[in-house]
Formats: structure tokens, sequence, C-alpha cells
């Protein structure tokens, strides 16, 4: 063990730079955080469409970019670099997230998965058909799947602004849904909205995609590997005309969870490592200190332990970490800088009263809360799934209505059903459905999840002083 006395004194202050960057380490350690960045580049995307060098604003995201490695060479604006190319990384992510779930969270059983999963549907097929009612034979019909989507790190962001007035199992509820919310839209884009199929791509890209099961089948494990199949992959997948974001998800079902070392051998390894660099430190005179910088046998020790966590964990879980901060704070921002930026100086009393605009707030709005407590319910009273114990029914639709916060997912799916410069002006009428309805969803389902919690906690503490009360 590590002796106070004999051991050289660490230092107890931090560096300047350290405590400099604490609050932001702290701030981006919140389950809101990235919600919070994400609304910051939402509204700077207003400001700047709108402002006087709103001109800018389109220029930047049309400049041409030219992407080359050997033969191939991909010229495209940067706009679509971002949104073909970069969410192509964030659906890779939400496929890893689909992995974990499926194999070890809410979605690993069908009991576990059942209430998350129909709710998820209710709130998919609800909006659509409250949608396509009011659009069907319009030109805007396509859009269908618009109000389909739920944005999990808003809802996800609003839910954790309330702490504990919202039960540990709803949160919980909402997570997997917004799960197998994206997995019903990386569907919904594979079939509705990519282009016709050229077939001998399609078949490369299942070629790859089988290499990459192979190479997860050989216990291959290093990320630069399944790197290189990604890009290959991505690319037949464009070429096939499906979305290049479908890729992401597949690759990521590849991914391998084993690790090298079990439970047992990373304690007993992790020990002697920790014993060894213990033993390393002891200073053989007074006044000569020995540091790892100048201690081979603390640097061997150091390198074992870091090996040994690595074998210890599964590619996925470490692909997953290192990812979730590069899509939370880089990627998603980016996303929502180059495509929420609407311009509100027209005539915006005609793009609300727009049927897709309406459509696609009263999908979200109400399509949403509703179809997921109805078809919650019905899987309840089916006895398909179980409604949590600690939850009443109220505070399930309450959280229902966070479903309501499309934004990202449901702006993405708009410049898919309306492409190009003839659905610009249905894509303007989407966005400003989506903005004002997700700002609407998510202060509704603040303000109710607050008030319901707040007549929860009142009624226990209720309950809880009455005994006290007629024993006095």
């Amino acid at each position: 063990m590590l002796d106070a006395a004999a051991s050289p004194r660490l230092p107890t202050g931090q560096p300047l730079v350290e405590r400099a960057l604490a609050p932001f380490r702290r701030f981006a350690a919140t389950e809101a955080a990235g919600g919070v960045v994400l609304l910051a580049c939402t509204v700077v995307a207003l400001v700047w469409a709108n402002s006087p060098w709103g001109a800018t604003y389109e220029r930047l995201w049309e400049q041409r970019v030219i992407l080359s490695a050997g033969p191939l060479a991909v010229n495209a604006t940067l706009h679509q670099v971002i949104n073909d190319g970069l969410m192509a990384i964030f659906f890779f992510l939400v496929g890893l997230e689909i992995k974990r779930e499926i194999l070890a969270g809410e979605l690993a059983s069908l009991r576990k998965s059942a209430l998350p999963v129909a709710g998820a549907v209710g709130g998919m097929l609800v909006p659509a058909l409250i949608y396509f009612a009011l659009n069907a034979g319009g030109p805007g019909a396509h859009g269908w799947g618009v109000a389909m989507a739920t944005d999990i790190a808003f809802a996800i962001g609003v839910l954790a602004l309330l702490g504990d007035r919202v039960p540990i199992s709803l949160k919980v509820f909402l997570t997997a849904l917004a799960i197998a919310d994206d997995i019903g839209a990386v569907l919904v884009i594979a079939a509705f909205y990519s282009s016709g199929i050229a077939w001998g791509a399609l078949g490369i890209a299942a070629l790859l995609l089988l290499v990459s099961i192979g190479a997860n089948a050989a216990r291959v494990r290093a990320p630069w590997v399944y790197a290189l199949i990604g890009v290959a992959l991505w690319i037949a997948v464009v070429a096939s005309g499906v979305h290049g974001t479908v890729a992401g998800v597949l690759l990521a079902l590849t991914i391998p969870v084993h690790t090298r070392v079990n439970e047992t051998e990373f304690l007993d390894q992790g020990r002697r490592a920790l014993d060894d660099f213990d033993g390393s430190l002891e200073r053989p005179s007074p006044g000569l200190s020995v540091t790892v910088l100048t201690n081979e046998a603390s640097q061997d020790a150091l390198h074992r332990l870091e090996e040994l966590c690595e074998r210890a964990q599964p590619p996925l879980h470490r692909l997953e970490h290192a990812l979730h901060g590069l899509v939370a704070f880089g990627i998603m921002p980016l996303f929502a800088l180059a495509n929420a930026g609407v311009h509100l100086s027209g005539d915006i009393g005609a793009a609300l009263v727009s049927s897709v605009t309406f459509g696609i707030a009263l999908g979200l709005v109400l399509g949403k809360p509703i179809g997921i407590t109805l078809f919650s319910w019905l899987a309840v009273r089916a006895s398909i799934a179980d409604k949590p114990t600690d939850a009443s029914w109220r505070m399930l639709h309450s959280v229902s209505w966070l479903g309501g916060i499309g934004f990202t997912m449901s702006l993405f799916v708009a410049g898919l059903a309306f492409p190009g410069t003839e659905g610009a002006p249905l894509l303007a009428d989407a966005k400003v459905g989506i903005l004002a309805a997700s700002v609407v969803a998510g202060i509704a389902g603040w303000l109710i999840l607050r008030r319901v919690g707040q007549s929860t906690a009142s009624a226990m503490e209720g309950a809880t002083a009455e005994p006290s009360g007629v024993a006095a």
C-alpha cells in the first residue's frame, strides 16, 4: 500500500489551467449541457439568418467542399457535408446506443421493452396520421415523417432540469422510448426517404457489412479497422441511393461487445500492477526524489494497468464514450447552426397557416403525447407491458409531452422530405412548424411535469405526516 510517510508528497493544489477549466468540465458532465449548446446554436442561426448579414448565412453553407483520397473525390456543399457526412457519425452513435439498450438495457427483454416500444409506435403513428390528414393529396404530403421524430438530447435535457421531481422509472422510460423512436426514424429514412436503389452498390454495401461482422467474429477490436470499413460502407450506401446515415447505424450494430479479460482477471492483474507501482515509489535514500518520469518500474506498472483497462472495456462502450462529446458539443450544434436558420422576415403569417406547418405543429404538440399515452395504456391493458409502480398515468402522460420536441431529428427528416430548390418553400414552412412545436412541447412538458411533481411530492408528505398526527 502507498504510505504517505514513505512516498513522495503529491501536490495538493491543482494547476491554474485545471481550476479555470473545472466549471466548464462540470457543465459538460451534466445531462442538460448538450441541449443548452444545441439551443444556443439554434438561436445564433435564427438571429444570423434574419440579420442584415443574413445573406452570408446562406452563402456559407453553400460553399463547395472538395474531399479527395486517392481516386475517390467528393464535391459537395458544406451543408451536404454536415447533413450527409457528419450526421452519419451521429447515427453511428445512435446505433451504438440502440445495440447497448437491446443487449443490456431497457430493450433487452420483451417485458422491459414493451412499454417504451409501444409508446414510441404510438408516438410515431398518431403524429404521422394527423399530418397526412391535413396534407393528403397536397404538395407537402411527402413530409409525413417529419412529425414522427423525437429529439433525445432536448427531451432528456428538459427532464434533467426537473431533478428528482420525476421518478427514475420515467426517465428510463423516456430514454428507452427515444431510442425506439430513433430505430423507427432510421427505418423510415431507409424505406421512404431514399432515392432509387442501385442494386450493385447495395450489394457491395451488404458485402462490406459482412466483412465487419466477420471482423467482430474474429475478435478484431481495433477501432481503425471498423473506421475503414465504415467509410467504404458509407460510400457504397450513398451510391446505392439509400441515405448515408443508415450506414452509420448498420456499422454500429457490428461493433464488438466482448472483453478480453473477465472481472476476476481484471481484479487480480490490476492489484498486481498497483502493488508493483506502489513498490516502485519507495525512495532509496533520504532526499532523493523518484518520479514516474524517471522510474521505469513505475512506467511499466502504469502501462500494464492502462492496457488492462483497455482490454476490460468492450469496444462498443469505448467508442460510445469517445464519440459522445464530439457529437453532443460538435456535430449536433453544427447541424443546428446549418439547418435552423429560418427566414422570418417574409410572410410569416402565411407560413403559420400552411398545412405543412400546421400539420407538423399539431402532430408534434398533440399527436405525440396522445399517441405515446394511448399506446402505452393499450399495452398495459393487454398485459403486454407493466406500468412503473412509482409513476401514475398522469405523470407518464406528462413525460410524453417531451416527445413532441422534434427539433434535430425532425429538421433532418424535413431536409430529406423537401429537397432542392423545388422543396425550399415547403422546407421553410416545415422548419417554422418544427421550431414552434418544439418550443411549445418543451415548455408545456416542463410546466406540466413540474406541477405534477409538486402535487405528487405534497401528497406523499401528507401521507407520511398523517400517522404521526393520529398518534398525537
